[in-house]
């Protein structure tokens, strides 16, 4: 599916950040009477012992760029970050992962994002630092894919949704959409062109039931969340659900996918090592089916590591695996 002409298989646009990743065991989790609206708890005002910490460049945008770069795609960013050591950091992680820097838009008068994780049974509560963006699409060359996703709540004061159209109005690359968390508070649906174009729109459970407006708690069928996201205007749509597997549909047919059995170490990135690896399976032509598997054996790695960007799969590393797990298939439902 890559276009062989295009100087990128992929350029992904969205913000990046440093993670602070902390793993605990001395917490709490206390839940109201049906198990919901769970809330971590620490001793106010003590030290809490920490049994591992680690720090990695991440953001959605960033994650996905830098997995799909490990997987051999000749890749890009555009993201923004600040006239700080955190910006420095960020940059050499992309020139160490083979991520062109040619979009990155420096602006020296803020601050970079920034983002702590505490981890503490196998799941993750982040606390993030979202920098108002002043948001300005580049003249981007042309690539076979685009993979937009989280930016920052001042994107709707910018024209970057309507950049992104026209970038895909005037090239050939095809559009994945994974909203953030910024672009779902405002409503993907009142962008009703930028869902028209989108190839493929990656999302978990979660975030599709907010979508339609259906409380998190309320069960519903896969299906018929695939079939109410794909009338939105999407051309294929990818719900992944945890430990449930992922989901797919194109309007007509419908995949299931479960998951590889693995040691959770933290969930940190878990959905981008998925998409990452997705979008990569595509651009080297493969099929839908294949992209759902390859998805689901990057998405198993990142999980056995901690932070986002550690246990991401080499092309090498995730063609051994599929031959390993040779009986992971998606069929359907």
């Amino acid at each position: 599916m890559n276009d062989t002409s295009a100087q990128f298989d992929i350029i992904t646009i969205g913000d990046s950040t440093v993670d602070t990743s902390i793993k605990i065991h001395d917490a709490s989790v206390q839940c109201n009477f049906n198990n919901e609206n769970c809330k971590i708890c620490l001793s106010f005002g003590d030290k809490i012992p920490v049994d591992a910490i680690g720090h990695s460049v991440a953001g959605n945008a960033a994650n996905v760029v830098v997995g799909c770069a490990k997987l051999g795609l000749t890749s890009a960013i555009y993201t923004n970050l600040g006239g700080d050591s955190t910006a420095q950091l960020i940059k050499n992680a992309f020139d160490e992962a083979g991520v062109s820097s040619d979009y990155i838009s420096e602006q020296k008068d803020k601050e970079s994002n920034l983002s702590v994780i505490i981890n503490f049974q196998n799941e993750r509560t982040a606390m993030v630092y979202h920098q108002k963006w002043q948001y300005r699409l580049p003249v981007l060359a042309d690539s076979s894919f685009v993979y937009y996703t989280s930016v920052s709540e001042s994107f709707t004061e910018s024209n970057i949704v309507n950049d992104v159209c026209n970038y895909l109005d005037k090239s050939n690359a095809k559009l994945v959409y994974g909203p953030g968390t910024y672009q779902l508070k405002a409503d993907v649906k009142k962008y009703p062109r930028l869902l028209e174009k989108t190839e493929v729109f990656i999302i978990n459970l979660e975030e599709a039931k907010k979508i339609l407006g259906v409380d998190v708690a309320q069960e519903i069928a896969p299906k018929e969340l695939l079939n109410k996201i794909h009338l939105l205007g999407p051309k294929n749509v990818v719900i992944t659900d945890g430990e449930e597997g992922s989901y797919f549909t194109d309007g007509s047919v419908f995949l299931r996918l479960g998951i590889l059995p693995v040691n959770v170490y933290e969930k940190t990135g878990a959905g981008d090592a998925y998409s990452s690896a997705f979008v990569s399976a595509l651009c080297l032509g493969h099929d839908m089916k294949e992209a759902m598997v390859w998805g689901a054996l990057n998405s198993a790695s990142c999980i056995q590591k901690l932070g986002p960007q550690n246990g991401l799969l080499t092309l090498q590393e995730l063609e051994r695996n599929r031959k390993i797990a040779s009986d992971l298939v998606a069929s359907e439902f």
